[in-house]
């Protein structure tokens, strides 16, 4: 975005693919493809708890919210815990925003909105609606962020979901990272961009990998609060978004790599991958270029063994033929 204060030039954000982003990119790829090929040793149930405490938790805790992270636990098994009305409610408001996690269209700016109107819920008038007056943010007593005029802000979100559904060829690390830092810029809502920020960066990227739904990132935005905030600031002032992708790529990648080192996953064979994309397909129909699309590292002869396996093993049932064949659990 080319912006000031109360002059809107063009909404196409800037940024540079530089010889970092490309490392960060290709690295990242290269532990998804590993993972892909190998067997998921650990509960789905108690990883999505885990990330789900993990994530709440430091989302508001970058926030300001002062519950701890055992009383984040109690709130999600819904135990009674002492602390502020407004902490215990941004606490529920989360939970509740995440457990709709896979339900949200990552391209939808109603769904954007429905997003913000569970997290916001209770804590502010106008949760789910775009700010109608002007917002600064401060660093003590110093102006840190201007946001862009209010009357400006419908149209930039706009422009902003269509830059994202235009633009499919950006690799969905770099995409979502932009989409994440200019949230943070045009600041659509009174309170809560923060959080709306790390949310949508979550719902794409879980849209392009399900893994990303294993994945607390947030949890590496608040060992790194400082430099996250450093950046949006050095970000503001160049008028781009390359040194935020940059970060948001390297918190990324270590998210992944300390997951692939808790889990220690083993080598997974055609039957094991068949029972993988079970859990996360259930028992609605799909195709070969469905089961490539979900393990994007095998070749299509590896695909076509693995389905063929599964159909003679009876795990799979097999309607039509060649390309026009569905399979089903």
């Amino acid at each position: 975005m080319i912006a000031s204060y109360d002059t809107i030039i063009c909404m196409n954000p800037p940024f540079k693919i530089t010889p970092n982003i490309l490392k960060s990119v290709t690295d990242i790829s290269l532990l998804l493809g590993k993972y892909e090929g190998l067997q998921f040793p650990i509960p789905t149930i108690s990883l999505r708890r885990e990330n789900k405490i993990r994530t709440i938790y430091s989302s508001l805790v970058i926030e300001g919210n002062n519950l701890s992270k055992e009383q984040v636990t109690a709130l999600l098994d819904g135990k009674p815990v002492i602390g502020k009305k407004k902490d215990i409610q941004e606490v529920q408001n989360a939970i509740k925003a995440y457990d709709l996690f896979s339900t949200y269209k990552p391209h939808s700016l109603k769904s954007f909105l429905s997003a913000h109107k569970v997290m916001l819920e209770h804590l502010v008038d106008d949760a789910g609606k775009i700010r109608t007056a002007n917002v600064g943010i401060f660093n003590g007593s110093k102006v840190a962020h201007v946001a862009p005029k209010y009357t400006f802000v419908p149209k930039l979100m706009d422009d902003l979901f269509s830059f994202v559904k235009r633009n499919k060829d950006i690799n969905i690390l770099i995409l979502s990272s932009i989409f994440h830092y200019e949230v943070e810029f045009i600041h659509p809502f009174k309170d809560g961009n923060g959080r709306m920020g790390r949310l949508w960066q979550s719902v794409m990227l879980y849209n392009w990998n399900p893994l990303f739904e294993f994945l607390p990132i947030e949890s590496l935005i608040r060992q790194s609060q400082k430099e996250y905030y450093k950046v949006l600031g050095v970000c503001d002032k160049s008028g781009e978004s390359t040194l935020f992708i940059e970060f948001m790529l390297d918190i990324i990648l270590q998210t992944l790599s300390e997951f692939m080192e808790f889990i220690k996953p083993q080598p997974l064979n055609a039957t094991g991958r068949l029972e993988l994309f079970k859990t996360q397909r259930g028992e609605s129909s799909f195709s070969r270029k469905d089961y490539l699309s979900f393990f994007k590292t095998i070749s299509t002869a590896t695909a076509s063994r693995d389905l063929s396996n599964g159909v003679a093993k009876k795990i799979i049932t097999k309607e039509g033929n060649q390309n026009t064949s569905v399979y089903k659990f």
